[in-house]
């Protein structure tokens, strides 16, 4: 009893502190911080089950780790979710391009019937089901929450998962012990045995073009890639280039996840046809084969090791 009376008033005080303490104004979230609470709020999904980042892992420069990502009802879906870094300055989206904004890409996989099954009206409702949003959408866009007004908070946030200062990066700057010598022969294989620089050049690697390297055989390999948009006939299984950077954190490999290794991927560069020998369509670069030896394939592996960055990896 007396231990209660000694302890009493510091109660009373520290009742009377947090009375007055202030409260967190959490409105006072950036666009891209509030983009970033709805990349990970599950409400996105007709069942409450997935949100955006269940796709697009923050650990592996928000890729997936599997071939296909499971849906809100568990379904399988057909392509290979991408990484979401190094992304502002891409000019479409989606392996098959067929959105021209990050914006409108957000958008895509809310509605789409295997991965969150939403309409943006039932979205808009829920948003405005919840306090904090309006409170945030009212002061920071005066209006109301609505999906797209959320597509644009999200798409800020993604605009800064950039990633720079990688091991290429101060090589390039002029730092000769940033990268391997093995590393150093790899980078000259990109450049020129390898003709990987003929489709992944600029920053992040990527000409920001489509190509069919080969996949699209009309049987096992279906999937008509940018025919699908343009229903033009030389566009019959090319899919977006994708950038390289943090490559090695991104794994499976390609529109469908078929190469679950980078290895793979060197190996099937070096000689496409053996892995689909009847190809449709398939691009002149990749006729013939690279000749690579065992040496160079592990130098050019040493080489696209150095192009991810220790940010890219996020919790």
């Amino acid at each position: 009893m007396r231990l209660l009376i000694k302890i009493w008033p510091l109660f009373v005080c520290t009742a009377i502190w947090l009375s007055f303490a202030p409260v967190p104004d959490f409105t006072d979230m950036s666009e891209a911080e509030m983009g970033r609470k709805l990349f990970f709020d599950k409400r996105f999904s007709k069942n409450y089950n997935i949100s955006c980042a269940d796709c697009h892992l923050p650990t592996y420069a928000f890729s997936d780790t599997t071939a296909f990502s499971k849906g809100f009802e568990g379904k399988i879906t057909t392509r290979n979710a991408p990484p979401l870094t190094n992304l502002s300055g891409r000019p479409y989206f989606f392996w098959d391009g067929r959105s021209p904004s990050l914006e409108d890409q957000v958008l895509h996989p809310i509605q789409h019937p295997v991965e969150m099954g939403m309409t943006l009206k039932e979205l808009t409702k829920r948003l405005k089901a919840d306090k904090f949003y309006v409170k945030w959408f009212k002061k920071h866009y005066g209006k109301l929450p609505d999906a797209n007004l959320a597509a644009r908070a999200i798409a800020a946030f993604e605009r800064t998962l950039e990633t720079g200062n990688a091991p290429i990066d101060r090589f390039m700057e002029g730092d000769s012990t940033a990268i391997s010598f093995s590393a150093m022969r790899g980078r000259e294989i990109f450049t020129e045995k390898g003709k990987c620089f003929e489709c992944h050049f600029t920053p992040d690697f990527t000409a920001d073009e489509f190509k069919n390297i080969g996949l699209f055989n009309g049987k096992n390999l279906n999937d008509s890639g940018r025919f699908s948009v343009t229903k033009k006939t030389e566009d019959m299984g090319k899919f977006r280039v994708p950038g390289l950077r943090n490559v090695i954190l991104t794994a499976p490999y390609m529109h469908n996840g078929m190469f679950k290794t980078l290895e793979q991927v060197i190996d099937y560069y070096n000689e496409p046809a053996a892995v689909v020998p009847n190809a449709i369509n398939r691009d002149t670069l990749l006729n013939g084969r690279l000749n690579l030896s065992s040496q160079e394939k592990a130098d050019l592996m040493a080489f696209l090791q150095t192009l991810t960055s220790a940010s890219a990896s996020r919790k």
